[in-house]
């Protein structure tokens, strides 16, 4: 979520503005709750980064230049988040534009598949596609939001200041829901847990606050989020009974499942040289589920005094069974690959008989030479050899319309086929596929 360029824009913008906010209603530091938000950078399960984290909010797909996409972690990150004892909610990338019929039909394509309790927020995510016209923007918002209320969900609007005063009538939002705001804004790319108030993006009906992109250093990122319960309503607690992850007010699969794991496993605190193995033979579990149960994989490095996850006496293969159930791939053409140490992009390529530009093509990976263990790779059959996916790696002084011309391939395509938002702004050693 947020891309890096537009960050930058939020930090002069914020650092110049120098607010420091006011929580009118605001019930003490212990209403507020912590959280990260998810996506497949952050891979299938779910953990707490802090003991103290509450709550995780996980992608379930989107729609971006007319396609719809599906993220296949969504369900077990769900489920495991719920494990671990978060309240897990749902978000939607929406580049919908000013149309409030697609806004609906996005909508719609996904509530079927949302996994979080009945009542839990469903926020739009809405940094990128804006048409000019800001108050078909603001329709089409509010026509996805009403969807998400009509199901029985709590909607909630996620993008940055800037680029929400210049596309979006938010005051319209708020009059229909109010404090239904979750909206980012960062002093720097440092790790922080806390958040940092002199940036803070001040405005009415700021629900939920997204203070980094940093929250903890793992691989793929993660950003941090900080529930400001205006008014005293931890937003948060939307779709669980007091706010208990163990009792949402219904249940999904994702949900059942993630409660039966709670259930079946209690807290361990890692001692003086535990390892993954030793643990999981010790509770009767297999190695990698342990590590999957608590969001990690058996290369990460465990510590003494870090609280894990483990299964209860006598539930060690039942957890280990359900953690290892797998997501539903997305067609019998895709299949997945779990890298490994040492593994290379070109190496795994050879290995499926496919080509490196393919794989990176499929996972959108703008630098093939990083790659990491642990990382969840798609490889789609179909398109194995297929040498309609070429890629150009930009160089230092090249454009997008000049690309066009030297690769011979239409303007629009390239925006088309690599998600480009602005077309005036290409990195060197981006990845563009043709």
């Amino acid at each position: 979520m947020f891309k890096k360029f537009l960050k930058r824009m939020i930090i002069v913008i914020a650092t110049i503005i120098l607010v420091i906010p006011i929580f009118s209603g605001l019930a003490g530091a212990d209403a507020r709750s912590y959280g990260p938000d998810l996506s497949k950078y952050q891979g299938a399960y779910a953990s707490k980064p802090y003991a103290r984290d509450q709550f995780a909010i996980s992608q379930v797909g989107g729609y971006v230049n007319g396609y719809f996409y599906d993220q296949w972690t969504y369900p077990t990150q769900i489920s495991s988040g719920i494990a671990n004892g978060l309240r897990m909610h749902t978000y939607i990338w929406y580049q919908v534009g000013g149309n409030a019929q697609l806004g609906k039909q996005v909508v719609d394509h996904f509530l079927p598949k949302i996994q979080a309790p009945k009542g839990s927020i469903i926020a739009l995510d809405y940094e990128d596609g804006a048409s000019w016209d800001k108050n078909a923007n603001t329709e089409a918002i509010l026509a996805g939001m009403r969807e998400i209320k009509a199901a029985g969900y709590e909607p909630t609007y996620y993008s940055y200041k800037p680029y929400t005063l210049a596309h979006v009538d938010y005051n319209r939002i708020l009059a229909e829901f109010p404090d239904s705001l979750w909206i980012a804004a960062y002093p720097d790319y440092n790790v922080r847990s806390e958040p940092y108030w002199g940036v803070f993006p001040s405005m009415p009906g700021v629900t939920l606050y997204q203070f980094t992109s940093h929250y903890k250093n793992i691989a793929g990122g993660l950003d941090g989020n900080i529930s400001l319960a205006p008014n005293g309503h931890d937003i948060t607690m939307s779709g669980y009974t007091n706010g208990n992850s163990q009792k949402p007010k219904t249940e999904t699969p994702a949900t059942e499942q993630g409660k039966q794991i709670h259930k079946d496993t209690h807290n361990y605190t890692v001692k003086p040289n535990d390892s993954w193995w030793a643990i999981a033979n010790r509770y009767g579990m297999e190695m990698n589920a342990l590590a999957q149960l608590n969001g990690k994989t058996i290369n990460d490095v465990i510590h003494p005094g870090q609280v894990i996850r483990v299964a209860d006496k006598g539930e060690g293969q039942s957890v280990s069974n359900k953690v290892n159930t797998t997501p539903t791939q997305p067609s019998n053409n895709t299949q997945y690959y779990t890298v490994q140490p040492n593994d290379t992009l070109s190496g795994i390529a050879t290995k499926f008989g496919t080509t490196y530009q393919s794989i990176a093509f499929l996972n959108r990976i703008d630098n093939p030479n990083w790659i990491y263990p642990g990382q969840r790779l798609k490889i789609n059959r179909a398109t194995q050899n297929n040498s309609s996916n070429r890629v150009h790696y930009v160089r230092y002084g090249e454009t997008l319309s000049g690309l066009s011309y030297s690769l011979g391939v239409n303007y629009q395509t390239l925006l088309s086929k690599n998600n480009i938002a602005n077309p005036n702004f290409i990195r060197v050693g981006q990845a563009i596929y043709y």
